[in-house]
């Protein structure tokens, strides 16, 4: 069992632990500026490679705003709790049709307490790898073409609204308790683009990269996370850490989202200073029982490392 006094000092505890109110508003705005900026490229320069571009930046930062609200499902992001919550769900979480408030019982209390049993509620996100080429390749089609999203935010607006045999009034109350953000926040960056004399950049570079690469890139890192691990009982070994490269941080891994082997070991820790952790525990000597790829093109080549059938066949 891993105990982390026994691997760091009080000190470096403390170090690792302390939060920055001014570091996490930068990431918030660094995220918003770079969605913001590359639809601005398109506008200036419309063709499309720029278009595509802006597709891939806007989606990354998508997820990266997700990264930032799953801090703040922690309680990582700000010192002030209130603001922490607020910036957890009007400036990240909220945009993207999340809900951080019933995200945080079911990932702290359930995910993190259960990583990799039975009993995680995440199990059935990594218990299907490794998978064949193919049916990544499926996968991706299915991602980039929006066909996921579409069946997922279905699926969650159908909920939200409640049984089809409840009373109308009764759905539309619970429908906007659930909603009210995504509905708010959405309205916001619409408004903003249509007071730019820009409205059609909200479905074709905000709504369009969320459907799609966005989609693909939340894919890549679950997959990474917790997928083709190598002992489920060993905290050192039941969660992943993928080292990234700056194009991969830029496009697949925004906020330090690649070490989440630091994170479940250390989960009072902001992701500013997840790298920090990792060096130390390389320092200390932890490096070889710890689980960690080169990239994510090899974290990709594990997980789907899986035969096609007729190449088993052919074995056979």
């Amino acid at each position: 069992m891993f105990h982390a006094r026994s691997v760091f000092s009080d000190d470096e505890l403390l170090m690792l632990k302390r939060k920055s109110d001014l570091r996490a508003a930068w990431m918030i705005f660094h995220a918003w500026a770079a969605i913001f900026a590359a639809m601005a490229i398109f506008v200036w320069w419309p063709n499309p490679l720029t278009f595509i571009a802006a597709t891939l930046i806007i989606g990354a930062r998508q997820l990266g705003l997700g990264v930032l609200s799953h801090d703040a499902a922690h309680g990582l992001l700000f010192n002030n709790m209130r603001v922490n919550d607020f910036a957890g769900t009007w400036l990240t979480d909220y945009p993207l049709l999340g809900d951080m408030y019933a995200y945080r019982p079911y990932h702290v209390a359930g995910h993190h307490r259960f990583t990799q049993q039975k009993n995680d509620p995440d199990i059935g996100l990594s218990a299907p790898f490794p998978i064949t080429r193919s049916s990544m390749r499926r996968k991706v089609i299915r991602d980039l073409t929006g066909q996921t999203t579409y069946k997922q935010r279905l699926a969650l607006i159908r909920r939200a609204f409640g049984r089809a045999d409840m009373p109308v009034s009764q759905r539309l109350r619970m429908g906007w308790k659930r909603l009210h953000g995504a509905i708010v926040t959405n309205a916001i960056i619409f408004a903003a683009l249509a007071a730019s004399g820009h409205w059609w950049l909200y479905p074709a570079l905000w709504v369009f990269p969320f459907m799609t690469f966005h989609e693909l890139v939340v894919r890549i890192r679950s997959i990474a996370e917790h997928s083709i691990t190598t002992d489920n009982d060993d905290p050192l070994r039941n969660t992943r850490t993928t080292r990234a490269n700056w194009l991969e941080r830029a496009f697949i891994a925004p906020y330090f989202v690649n070490y989440h082997l630091e994170h479940h070991l250390l989960a009072a820790v902001p992701c500013y200073n997840l790298p920090r952790a990792h060096r130390l525990m390389l320092a200390k000597g932890y490096g070889p029982r710890m689980e960690i790829q080169p990239g994510y093109i090899a974290m990709l080549a594990l997980a789907t490392s899986k035969p096609e059938q007729s190449q088993m066949q052919a074995a056979a």
